[in-house]
């Protein structure tokens, strides 16, 4: 099996990488035709020069020769790619790794721009475009499977799932506890996040120490933070192995807005993957794969009393600990690590090529 990975995705982020390595396991030939246009720009505000990369790389795209790979995979951020990928593809299959829709980010969650203005009317024909050319779309979570079907009109076989997991090479169990036990968050600060929920927790549990690692649109909360909370903007993405494995736990989303109850975030099978107990919200996307009180605990989104008492008794209970670390690194193993999820992926890829 050839693929060939394609477009402008960020290939830094980690479900784009994550899935190459993947593929390449599961005995997959993988070649890249990429053009860089959203490197670290996930806060999305295009200005002209971007708008004329991103202008450029399409032409590019699509005058590049005609694949001989079995099948394509437009990677995330790749909304926009959609038509060049059909030229390119040229009858093959052209499966959409899209993570999310354009409009449901920007507008629902993030409020990037006004419901029902001129961006967010051009967002919602993008996101429309690039769902309905791909052969078949793969999901992150089946909630979010079911959004997509529901949104854009697609029939139910033209929409699959495969879960985001984790970086093998990089995320690992090894945990090397720092005194004292201290609560790990790493991500960007939106809203769909719960940073609202986080902080007000650190003020409910002072004697436990937060870690945040994150910028983004939320930043400005962290001016009035609890005494108890650490921030730090910036870690490369190497170093956040390290980070996890020196964590007490560490922290999903809490946000509660429609689509959180959609997602498990990278944070989330990043945690799994290094052994370290997760605390996130209880969400229907969560309760695919978390059980509470066994691999993770759940709790409410947005409770924040919830939260902390979730968190403290983590922090005066090592056993407890160390059972939901073991349980949550064993339901990665068997859910989502690479090898499932390579072989997941080349099903999916033998489906599409067969039905094309």
């Amino acid at each position: 099996m050839r693929v060939l990975y394609f477009g402008t995705y960020d290939r830094s982020y980690p479900r784009n990488a994550q899935v190459i390595s993947c593929l390449r396991d599961a005995g997959v030939e993988v070649r890249e035709r990429h053009r860089p246009v959203w490197e670290r720009r996930h806060n999305w505000s295009v200005g002209p020069g971007q708008l004329a990369r991103l202008v450029d790389a399409e032409r590019v795209l699509r005058r590049g020769p005609q694949s001989s790979a079995d099948a394509l995979i437009v990677g995330y951020p790749g909304h926009f790619d959609l038509p060049a990928a059909r030229r390119v593809a040229c009858g093959r299959p052209v499966l959409f790794n899209p993570l999310v829709s354009l409009h449901d980010t920007l507008v629902t969650d993030r409020g990037r721009f006004r419901r029902g203005g001129l961006g967010a009317t051009v967002l919602q024909q993008v996101d429309r475009r690039a769902f309905r050319r791909a052969d078949l779309v793969v999901a992150d979570t089946e909630q979010h499977a079911r959004f997509f079907r529901e949104e854009f009109g697609l029939a139910p076989e033209r929409v699959r799932v495969c879960f985001v997991g984790a970086e093998d090479r990089l995320f690992r169990p090894g945990w090397q506890p720092s005194e004292p036990f201290h609560v790990l968050f790493v991500g960007k600060l939106i809203p769909l996040h719960g940073l609202e929920t986080i902080l007000a927790a650190a003020a409910l549990a002072p004697e436990v120490p937060f870690r945040l690692v994150g910028s983004g649109q939320l930043e400005h909360l962290l001016d009035s933070r609890p005494r108890n909370v650490e921030w730090i903007p910036w870690v490369e993405y190497e170093r956040l192995p390290e980070e996890l494995q020196r964590a007490g736990c560490a922290l999903g989303v809490f946000g509660t807005g429609a689509k959180t109850a959609r997602v498990i975030p990278n944070k989330a099978f990043q945690a799994l993957a290094c052994g370290r107990p997760l605390v996130t919200a209880d969400t229907p996307a969560a309760r695919e794969l978390l059980t509470d009180g066994a691999d993770a605990l759940l709790v409410p989104a947005g409770d924040a009393p919830a939260l902390a008492a979730a968190i403290r008794s983590l922090a005066g209970n090592a056993e407890l600990a160390r059972r939901i670390g073991a349980a949550g690194r064993a339901t990665y193993e068997e859910r989502a690590s690479e090898s499932v999820l390579g072989r997941r992926w080349l099903a999916l890829l033998e489906q599409a090529t067969a039905t094309r």
